[in-house]
């Protein structure tokens, strides 16, 4: 399986696990949380952002996505199943590998794209317990950031002007850069 990082570009699975590793290693007396997301954009096809983010509690962290192609799933409850799926599979790699590496204390959230509003409050228990049942805290909109900011970023769904945009810091968009 292959990763993206915005900073290190292509990656292995191992070499994006010791890049997050790298990361808790340069402030091990902070706190971090792993969050793993998973969203899709339905299209001709669709296509499935998953998210590894490494957050420094209060003081920002990295994220890493892996993106693939697939048959059109038109409906979303099937989308969102096959999402908490991919999301729960890179759990269990990610905690393997932690587990031999001697950090399995590490929270680790699977946020899914589901909330208790619009067409996916119909479906969010079933896909809770699911990630319950696996082990995993679940987290849902509107604090599933890791699938409904991070991985929806790189789907593509977002415009480029709002992507652009949104990289700019607020207090340069604020003098007009």
């Amino acid at each position: 399986m292959e990763f993206i990082s915005p900073t290190h570009g292509r990656l292995s699975f191992d070499r994006m696990f010791q890049h997050l590793v790298g990361y808790m290693q340069e402030q091990p007396e902070q706190r971090y949380h792993l969050i793993i997301g998973t969203d899709s954009l339905l299209g001709d096809d669709t296509c499935f952002v998953t998210a590894v983010v490494i957050h420094r509690v209060g003081r920002g962290g990295r994220y890493f996505y892996h993106k693939f192609r697939n048959r059109k799933i038109e409906s979303l409850r099937q989308r969102i199943l096959y999402e908490t799926s991919l999301s729960l599979e890179t759990a269990s790699q990610l905690s393997a590998e932690l587990a031999k590496n001697g950090v399995s204390e590490l929270p680790v959230e699977i946020h899914l794209d589901v909330g208790d509003r619009g067409e996916t409050k119909r479906i969010i228990r079933e896909v809770v317990g699911m990630v319950q049942g696996s082990g995993y805290a679940a987290v849902t909109k509107p604090d599933s950031y890791g699938a409904s900011k991070v991985a929806d970023r790189e789907t593509g769904k977002s415009s480029p002007r709002m992507r652009s945009h949104a990289r700019v810091p607020a207090a340069r968009r604020a003098a007009g850069e």
